[in-house]
């Protein structure tokens, strides 16, 4: 009686091999992509300022159908079209200078360089301009935005201490006016009562 030993073919074991690392290549891969999205769509809520619109894990760009511009939520810059060309800058333009952020609407922009595209946004959403109605983030308590909270009650508090401060100065300042008249009226008196003893020596 012979036992047959089949032995195992050398080129199915390297095909078998060579799948097997595609297809772990191809999970790696698949993982790293998944990871750069969720990289550049991540949550930048702490980013948003107290006047932004509640309700959005990620804003790249606000739009303010009122001055027709954007604001750069990472890069804290309003963007507007000034001398035929869109600009960045950490302000407003003086024409709009004091334009009230905290009441005006504003439209989350999730589109690279959505300025580029400026007149579908300004037809799309002229029907914004105007209004007063809109939630933001300084108002709401929303526990997504508890940093917010924080940052205002901190902000309120150094108000109150400053106003606090402000009003002991005052207080001092004013004492120190009441010395000085205190003082003033001491010198008075003791001018008069040499005058009256330099009288009454010169009498006798």
């Amino acid at each position: 009686m012979f036992n047959i030993v089949i032995h195992p073919n050398k080129h199915t074991i390297m095909k078998k091999l060579i799948f097997t690392a595609v297809i772990l290549v191809s999970c790696l891969t698949f993982k790293n992509a998944n990871a750069q999205i969720h990289f550049s769509v991540g949550v930048n809520i702490g980013s948003q300022p107290d006047w932004g619109p509640v309700g959005y894990d990620h804003a790249a760009y606000y739009y303010i159908p009122d001055i027709d511009g954007y604001y750069d939520v990472n890069a804290h810059q309003y963007i507007y079209f000034e001398n035929n060309v869109w600009v960045h800058r950490p302000y407003l333009p003086v024409r709009y200078r004091n334009y009230d952020l905290y009441h005006g609407y504003k439209v989350v922009i999730n589109d690279r360089d959505p300025w580029l595209r400026n007149s579908a946004y300004r037809v799309r959403y002229a029907g914004f301009r105007g209004r007063r109605d809109q939630a933001i983030i300084r108002n709401s308590r929303d526990a997504r935005y508890r940093n917010h909270w924080r940052g205002a009650a901190q902000d309120e508090r150094a108000r109150q201490l400053n106003q606090r401060n402000r009003q002991l100065d005052q207080k001092a300042r004013n004492l120190n006016q009441k010395d000085r008249h205190l003082d003033e009226k001491s010198h008075r008196l003791n001018e008069k009562a040499k005058d009256q003893h330099d009288k009454n020596h010169h009498d006798h």
